[in-house]
């Protein structure tokens, strides 16, 4: 199958890794010296145990090569939230009149009330498409939802390490619910690349679930550089942040959506991760935008939409925004230094 990932990120780069080493013809969106690398040697994969594997045949473009890559017969939008409205208006160049295109982002997506089938069903969402433009470009009726429970970082250009845990899965699902020919055969595709992703029917719960701990892990650990375990282990973390899940949940409840487990069963899953840094940390400290609005900013938009208070999540929201304007305006990366001789 002609596949195309566009964004080959830390989890985009495993994606593309795997369905290449399937035997896959697969095409990357990539960037500078990444984008190089690709071109030159392929992807490198590296385990927790230090095992690598290689791929070969790659091909990767940059946004403003993307008609090189050809038509697809999938497309995995695997770019940070914030970046597909610089992407969309380009990607028909990928697209058939059929190909589906599975959107990994984090958080609440732009096609949230897509065939939502309540009281908001076919609203736009500001936080997460800002004028519309996403939805301008890329017709919702394209869209399959997908959620990442994976963790990866980018250790050098043409290289992804990958943590593998038993809890690894990319669960894929339809908007309005239905087991479609289309989202089955995603599943099949990808499972036979030996990345669990079984169909479920109830995709917006799911994004709800790992929006539960990111809207935690990622702007804490990012405003004070602690890792997924350091904020677990320390109590006046994990009290901001059950109180900011339970902010949440109450919103979600208000949509009709009830999330599974407790916020303290949830951030007790960082023991089983580790030290590991969540994307918006390790942007920091690569002086990247960082990815607010689809884990912060939209939850607060639901907030006001539903009449729900939350002051916490607010007041995250703020300090990291803030974060990113520094990091934008100042065009600096910001790293913890040691103070040892």
């Amino acid at each position: 199958m002609r596949i195309c990932v566009a964004g080959a990120g830390a989890i985009g780069g495993f994606l593309a890794a795997k369905l290449a080493l399937a035997g896959h013809d697969v095409s990357v969106l990539a960037r500078g010296a990444h984008c190089e690398a690709i071109r030159s040697g392929g992807l490198t994969l590296i385990d927790q145990h230090g095992g690598t594997q290689q791929t070969i045949g790659v091909r990767a473009a940059e946004a403003d090569r993307l008609a090189e890559l050809g038509e697809q017969e999938l497309v995995i939008l695997a770019l940070k939230a914030h970046q597909i409205a610089d992407l969309v208006p380009r990607l028909d160049v990928l697209l058939s009149a059929t190909t589906p295109v599975v959107a990994l982002q984090n958080g609440l997506p732009w096609w949230y009330f897509h065939r939502h089938g309540g009281r908001f069903d076919g609203r736009r969402l500001e936080s997460v498409d800002p004028g519309g433009l996403i939805a301008r470009h890329l017709p919702v009726e394209r869209v399959i939802g997908c959620v990442a429970h994976k963790g990866a970082e980018i250790s050098a250009p043409g290289v992804v390490r990958h943590v593998a845990t038993a809890g690894d899965r990319f669960p894929v699902g339809e908007p309005d619910g239905s087991r479609s020919a289309r989202v089955e055969a995603i599943s099949a595709v990808l499972n036979g690349a030996w990345v669990a992703a079984p169909v479920i029917t109830n995709i917006r719960t799911e994004k709800w679930f790992k929006l539960w701990g990111n809207l935690v892990w990622n702007p804490i650990c990012a405003l004070t550089h602690a890792t997924v375990l350091d904020l677990s282990e320390a109590p006046i973390a994990n009290e901001l942040g059950v109180t900011m899940m339970l902010e949440a949940q109450a919103v979600a409840a208000r949509l009709g959506v009830s999330i599974p487990g407790t916020p303290q069963a949830r951030l007790a899953r960082a023991r089983e991760v580790g030290h590991v840094r969540p994307s918006m940390l390790q942007d920091t400290q690569a002086g990247r935008r960082l990815e607010i609005d689809a884990l912060l900013g939209v939850i607060v938009e639901l907030a006001r939409l539903t009449g729900t208070a939350v002051p916490s999540i607010e007041a995250i929201y703020a300090c990291a925004k803030l974060l990113d304007k520094v990091l934008a305006e100042r065009r600096v990366r910001i790293v913890p230094q040691s103070l040892t001789a």
